[in-house]
């Protein structure tokens, strides 16, 4: 079979939280049915995020945009109703009922893939499991034992202000997420 030419970037609606599977079956339908050629590329975009449970650090894979998945793809002939009829697969982004998927224009192919680019380049992102108010305990450090309530989340420096009771007197602390744990 000769080599496809007429790819576009196209975006694939699909059920939140399904993404990587739906995006192997994908992979795996075209390939089953020898249409590999008309298939270039399929991303979803991700985040690394690191997470604390139980004092521990815990890096998870976070998807960006939640329900869409791209692919760059020649959707001729039967191509677009194999992804259609695959198990939650909701359809094309900005398709009309009964119409053609409609590709991405070259701007926003740009952005996304940009913004792909950038996520595989950017640190790891910690999310923030604490919150203003909440009593932790501290772990780490000269005040280990002590316990206290969030007066302000840093997210930038990745602190947190503690007022934890030293003798009976209410002292602000600066600690880093490590130092403390959700009592």
């Amino acid at each position: 079979m000769a080599e496809v030419e007429n790819k576009k970037w196209y975006v694939v609606r699909a059920v939140s939280g399904q993404e990587s599977k739906i995006k192997d079956y994908i992979s795996s339908e075209i390939n089953r049915l020898g249409y590999d050629n008309y298939l270039e590329e399929i991303l979803v975009p991700t985040e690394k995020v690191i997470q604390f449970r139980n004092g521990k650090k815990i890096n998870k894979e976070k998807v960006y945009y939640p329900g869409y998945i791209m692919i760059k793809a020649d959707l001729s002939g039967e191509v677009p109703h194999v992804i259609k009829s695959l198990t939650n697969v909701i359809g094309f982004l900005g398709e009309t009922k009964g119409g053609d998927p409609v590709p991405l224009r070259p701007s926003e192919v740009n952005r996304l893939l940009g913004k792909v680019d950038e996520l595989e380049l950017t640190k790891e992102h910690i999310s923030i499991p604490y919150t203003i108010g909440e009593n932790i305990k501290v772990v780490d450090g000269p005040f280990n034992g002590f316990t206290g309530s969030i007066e302000n989340v840093n997210e930038e420096k990745r602190k947190l202000q503690v007022m934890v009771k030293i003798f009976g007197i209410k002292t602000p602390l600066e600690l880093s997420y490590m130092q403390v744990e959700k009592i």
